[in-house]
């Protein structure tokens, strides 16, 4: 399979591929362009990590700063006059495609303030605050799938903000976000606002899940045990996106299509490989499903462009292998349900801290400024 036929491939088979990551940078030389144009690039994911490391390379940002500095805004204010602007001139460079794409493309994602991850009121004054902010019809408002996520899904839906829920790990977890886009939609309708206008991705995590199963079974250490490896993460999402089909397949669901609702589509994240051992473009060719996004680093991206081999649906006929999977984890004493909370609280905590690192970064660099033009 030659250069970008694996991508188109790819999307034929009906995933929509999603860079994760953004910069100014991206933005100016014409590379996120170029991505849309040349390989299959139809939306863009951001998170508090990815910001982190644009903003602090610096590279575009100065001359914003300096504004911002003269003005002697607080670090918070900066941060989000910077992300935002990013957020925006990117979803104008992807404009063609959410108008192309009904809606359903074209998107970037931005993420509501970590430290607000376990508060309902304040996630769901930061989405409003965010959706003001960028104004844009194309941009998604990400929202963790905390327990106090959940509640705050339901009411910016209902609000008739987009959202892209992120940090979904367990199976539990997800049937519950799933619960909540159509609640916030049903309250929408109730409401009188057009559903058709309404869209949301589920970010289902993957590659985070075998690093932390694989690093248990290799304690273990018995034939049993590495038989298991490399396999969790694949299982996980495999099941994922069988109760996605369930929902979508049920009376409910059913009830707010014909009132034009969309689907929550799944979205495969963290999909860049952490284990060298295995292909690196694993977390691709093997979750390929219709009507799924897969939202990759751009080193994975160019890999499945490179020798990414898409061999059709690799999702739905795997069901009871997944859940054979699975329940051999159990039995050997690994436990999900454990497994699933730790990289939901670590996940949460990494991004805090990204995001942390962020406002200390950008602190220095507004006293370095403001001390330059004082």
């Amino acid at each position: 399979m030659s250069k970008t036929d694996a991508l188109k491939r790819l999307s034929d088979e009906g995933v929509a591929i999603w860079l994760d990551d953004l910069s100014r940078r991206r933005i100016a030389s014409g590379d996120l362009a170029g991505l849309i144009e040349g390989r299959q690039v139809v939306g863009v994911t951001t998170n508090p990590a990815i910001f982190q490391k644009a903003i602090s390379g610096g590279d575009g940002y100065e001359e914003q700063l300096t504004e911002l500095a003269a003005r002697k805004v607080t670090v918070d204010e900066a941060i989000r006059m910077i992300t935002t602007v990013d957020v925006r001139d990117a979803a104008d460079v992807l404009r063609p495609v959410y108008e192309a794409s009904g809606g359903a493309d074209g998107r970037v994602s931005i993420e509501v303030d970590p430290r607000f991850a376990h508060d309902t009121a304040a996630t769901i004054a930061e989405a409003k605050q965010l959706a003001w902010l960028v104004d844009r019809p194309n941009a998604l408002i990400k929202i963790p799938a905390t327990r106090a996520g959940l509640p705050a899904i339901t009411e910016v839906i209902a609000q008739g903000i987009s959202v892209n829920v992120t940090l979904i790990f367990s199976l539990e977890r997800y049937r519950e976000v799933m619960d909540a886009y159509q609640a916030g939609l049903e309250k929408a309708k109730a409401a009188g606002l057009d559903l058709s206008t309404i869209h949301s991705v589920a970010s289902f995590f993957v590659s985070r899940v075998d690093t932390e199963i694989d690093k248990r079974l290799d304690a273990l250490g018995t034939d049993a045990a590495k038989a298991l490896k490399g396999r969790a993460a694949l299982a996980n999402a495999r099941l994922a996106y069988q109760a996605y089909e369930e929902v979508v397949a049920a009376d409910r669901w059913q009830a707010l299509a014909r009132e034009g609702a969309n689907p929550q589509r799944p979205l495969w994240a963290s999909t860049g490989v952490k284990d060298p051992a295995y292909p690196d473009t694993l977390y691709v060719t093997e979750l390929v499903a219709p009507g799924t996004v897969n939202t990759m680093p751009e080193p994975t991206l160019l890999a499945t462009e490179d020798h990414g081999v898409i061999s059709g649906d690799t999702v739905t006929g795997g069901y009871a292998q997944a859940r054979a999977d699975l329940d051999a984890l159990g039995e050997l004493g690994v436990s999900y349900d454990e497994v699933v909370q730790l990289l939901e609280d670590e996940g949460v905590a990494k991004f805090e801290q990204a995001w942390q690192e962020l406002l200390d970064s950008t602190e220095a660099a507004l006293a370095r400024l403001a001390a330059k033009g004082a």
